[in-house]
């Protein structure tokens, strides 16, 4: 499971396990709420893991809109097939996993780097966590657009895709 903030370009989840159940979404998303706050929206894709009871319940608890983009049509999340295809070039295909765990340790590393290292031309060519903390530097403290003073109001929009 991806799940990637569509104004800062970060990467704020890759989770891998032998089956993605409704409630083991759920769950990481849970996570990343504690992290970051509630988002004012996520786009996510058809696959049953997203359109569970368990997941519309966890997004009905936190008041989040689910954005489902129609089936056969990536291209109306096309930053995060983008994204995917980079996380499958460059780490799916390059290396050998050996366990869950050993595939979850071999993500987080390409995600830190993704996140830390990769300058974005769409965010003034800066890595995506150099990108949102010159924003949130910046930002008034009393933005109306920030859904928590912990993130920029880009995290209002989260892509999901298994």
């Amino acid at each position: 499971m991806t799940v990637v903030d569509q104004f800062t370009r970060e990467c704020l989840l890759l989770f891998a396990d032998s089956s993605l159940s409704g409630e083991k979404v759920a769950a990481e998303l849970e996570r990343v709420v504690h992290e970051r706050g509630v988002p004012l929206s996520i786009t996510v894709d058809n696959g049953s893991e997203f359109a569970s009871r368990a997941r519309h319940a966890w997004a009905y608890r936190h008041g989040i809109p689910l954005d489902f983009i129609r089936p056969g049509r990536p291209v109306e999340n096309g930053y995060i097939e983008s994204f995917n295809g980079r996380l499958r070039d460059e780490c799916w295909n390059v290396n050998v996993f050996f366990s869950t765990e050993d595939v979850r340790q071999k993500l987080e590393q390409w995600r830190q780097d993704y996140n830390l290292a990769r300058p974005h031309s769409a965010l003034g060519d800066q890595a995506p966590m150099a990108f949102a903390a010159a924003w949130l530097k910046s930002a008034p403290s009393d933005s109306e657009l920030a859904p928590s003073p912990k993130v920029p109001p880009a995290y209002s929009l989260l892509d999901v895709v298994s």
